[in-house]
Order: C-alpha cells, then sequence, then structure tokens
C-alpha cells in the first residue's frame, strides 16, 4: 500500500478569532468546516497565482499546507494583509507531510484530509517529522508517477507561480476556486476569465514515445510554439499550451512535438474543457 513523503513542503499555522475571514478575504476558494480541507491559492492583485495550497480547518485555527519554498514570502504577504485582525501566523517546523493512496491509510493519530482537488489523489495527511520517518513505503517518484497519470497539474513544474492564472492552473476543474464566495484578492480577474470563457490556455497530458522532454521545454507544431513542457513519466507529459493554437496546428495538419518527441494530446475525465484532438475519446 503506498504512501509517500513530501519533503518539500511545509505548514503554515493560521489561528485566532478573525482567522475565518481573514483567509476568506484573500484565498480563492471558501475557508472549510472543521475536518475539512478545501484546495485554494492566494493570487496577485494581477490575478496570478503567487501560491496554491491545501486549506485544512482544525479546533486550533487553519494549517496550510504549502510548497516549502513559498513559505517565507506566504508568510510576508499574510503579514502585510493582517492589519488588526486577531490572527496569529506561524511555521510549523516540527512536522511533516505525506499522502496515502490506492487503498492505503494515513498513520493513527495523524491530521488528515482527503485531496480536496479528485478523488483518486488519496489522502493528504500532516504527521511529526519523527513519525515520517518511518513511513515511506514509495518515494515521492512513486506519487508523481501517480499524480501524472491522473493529469493533476503541480505548481513550479506544469504552471509557474507569479506567471499563470488559475484556469491555466486547471484549478476551476480541481476545486479551487468558488466564483460566488465574493471578494478575494484576484477576484475580479478570475471571474471575468470564467464568465467570458477567455481561458485559452491550460495544462492537459500528451502521450508520448521515449522519455519525456525536460521542464520548459517549448512545445511546437508547424514551427510555431504552442506552450511548454511540464512533468512527465512512463510515457506521459503534462504541457501547459494554448489550446486554441492547438486546434489550429491540427487542423493543418502538423505534428505536435517537443523536443523531437512526437506528442498525442489525451482527454481528461474530469474536466470539461474540450481538448483538441480527442474529441472521439471524449
Amino acid at each position: 500500500m503506498p504512501i509517500a513523503i513530501f519533503h518539500e513542503r511545509g505548514i503554515v499555522r493560521v489561528a485566532g478569532a478573525d482567522a475565518t475571514h481573514f483567509l476568506d478575504n484573500l484565498l480563492t476558494a471558501r475557508t472549510p468546516a472543521p475536518g475539512a480541507a478545501r484546495y485554494s491559492a492566494l493570487l496577485a492583485p494581477q490575478g496570478k497565482i503567487l501560491a496554491d495550497m491545501f486549506v485544512l480547518a482544525t479546533d486550533d485555527g487553519y494549517r496550510l499546507d504549502v510548497p516549502s519554498a513559498l513559505i517565507p514570502d506566504l508568510l510576508k504577504r499574510l503579514t502585510l494583509y493582517r492589519l488588526r485582525a486577531k490572527v496569529e501566523i506561524s511555521t510549523l517546523d516540527d512536522v511533516s507531510v505525506g499522502v496515502a493512496w490506492s487503498g492505503s491509510v494515513p498513520p493513527e493519530g495523524a491530521l488528515s484530509f482527503d485531496d480536496p482537488r479528485l478523488a483518486g489523489l488519496g489522502t493528504r495527511f500532516i504527521v511529526s517529522a519523527t513519525d515520517a520517518a518511518y513511513l515511506t513505503t514509495v518515494d515521492e517518484a512513486g506519487w508523481q508517477a501517480h499524480r501524472i497519470a491522473l493529469g493533476v497539474p503541480e505548481g513550479g513544474v506544469d504552471f509557474l507561480y507569479a506567471d499563470a492564472f488559475p484556469h491555466e492552473a486547471d484549478m476551476d476543474q480541481l476545486h479551487g476556486i468558488d466564483f460566488d464566495k465574493g471578494c478575494y484578492v484576484g477576484q475580479e480577474i478570475v471571474s471575468r476569465m470564467q464568465h467570458r470563457g477567455t481561458a485559452r490556455t491550460r495544462v492537459i497530458p500528451f502521450a508520448l514515445c521515449g522519455e519525456p522532454p525536460a521542464p520548459g521545454t517549448t512545445i511546437t507544431a508547424g514551427g510555431k510554439s504552442v506552450g511548454r513542457i511540464g512533468s512527465g513519466v512512463n510515457g506521459r507529459v503534462l504541457g501547459l499550451v494554448r489550446l486554441d493554437r492547438l486546434d489550429e496546428a491540427r487542423a493543418a495538419g502538423h505534428t505536435v512535438e517537443a523536443d523531437g518527441n512526437a506528442l498525442v494530446p489525451e482527454a481528461l475525465a474530469w474536466a470539461s474543457f474540450p481538448i483538441p484532438g480527442t474529441e472521439s475519446a471524449a
């Protein structure tokens, strides 16, 4: 039964009398009920993702499961927005974040929650760093292969922080945005993209033969760029692409490729937007 520990994720604690209102005014998703979790993000005023995270509600506030590299900037921004709110913001340095999937279960006593993006992603958990050292049954690469097989993007590789809008990272498809929750930072931009249907760039999966190209490799068709490669494994890669350019390339009979590898777009069972070239699989 697979369990993996994430060595590049950490926990930020947000607590205090105003914690719920504070987070609701900042993040893309509504704060969850006690014991539940939501996938969410803090955006720049221009609507681009500064940090995506899992927000878990506990008896003593909220735990934010965040990439460790983003925590220093996230702390600065949360502190800046705090003003006079009765909110405590801190990091928990003695804990680790893990995930159990494909029938495995988190360790007894861990803070755990079902991944709110997609049921197949399993159950995430927070456990003491000491206990985490005895839990790993597969390395993190095993988890990444599972995630890529499901077509779920990961920040920092499939989309870049401070560069991508939530729709481009498929957050609207993965329950990371509440479109009826009211104002939050960047909300006007996100709402406009949703209601005008202007999200032309998306992370989608491709099948290929051979080794996946390195993340960041340009995806081309007919000599023109249509996007960039993200994460990949076992004959599948995720790519951030312009769907309209992909559709034009298909109509013109051009091969989509990256670093000499032909790429074939694949359907996403959980996505509502059309992926050019996958209509017969829909």
